[in-house]
């Protein structure tokens, strides 16, 4: 595994977006109702237009692009908006690799947060396990936290 995280260009976007409409249709297969996503998952315009504004990011293992993220970074809060992996690396340590490269890529953050759907039993597990605390939930969402000490 060679692998790195940066910041993704409109030319990546194509890419991501199939990447994504793949990793959050897999969600079927750990409780969600029927195939889909967050808005935009799977719309190149959407990617296009976070690639344009800075927001995506991407995920690359020998220069091929195995995920992506979207970040949104408000002075010392840094909201994940999403992170995906293609389906094929699911369960390889690409997550948590991601996961902490965002968390290094911004040294300045003094607070991370996300939100994940409360059926999403491979999400919940996965934000729990990288040091993310749930600060509330509602019918349809669980929100985490996750506080940097400097």
């Amino acid at each position: 595994m060679n692998l790195n995280f940066l910041k993704a260009g409109t030319a990546d976007a194509l890419t991501l977006n199939g990447i994504s409409k793949r990793a959050f249709d897999s969600d079927v297969q750990v409780g969600a109702p029927s195939a889909g996503g967050p808005p935009g998952y799977m719309s190149v315009q959407f990617h296009t237009k976070m690639a344009r504004q800075g927001h995506l990011y991407k995920l690359t293992d020998d220069g091929l692009i195995v995920g992506g993220a979207i970040l949104f970074l408000k002075e010392e809060e840094l909201n994940i908006g999403r992170i995906f992996i293609a389906p094929e690396y699911f369960r390889k340590g690409y997550g948590s690799f991601m996961m902490n490269e965002i968390e290094t890529l911004f040294p300045g953050v003094k607070e991370y947060t996300l939100d994940t759907p409360a059926w999403n039993i491979r999400t919940n597990s996965f934000y729990s396990k990288m040091g993310y605390t749930e600060i509330k939930r509602d019918n349809e969402f669980v929100f985490y936290s996750k506080h940097i000490l400097q």
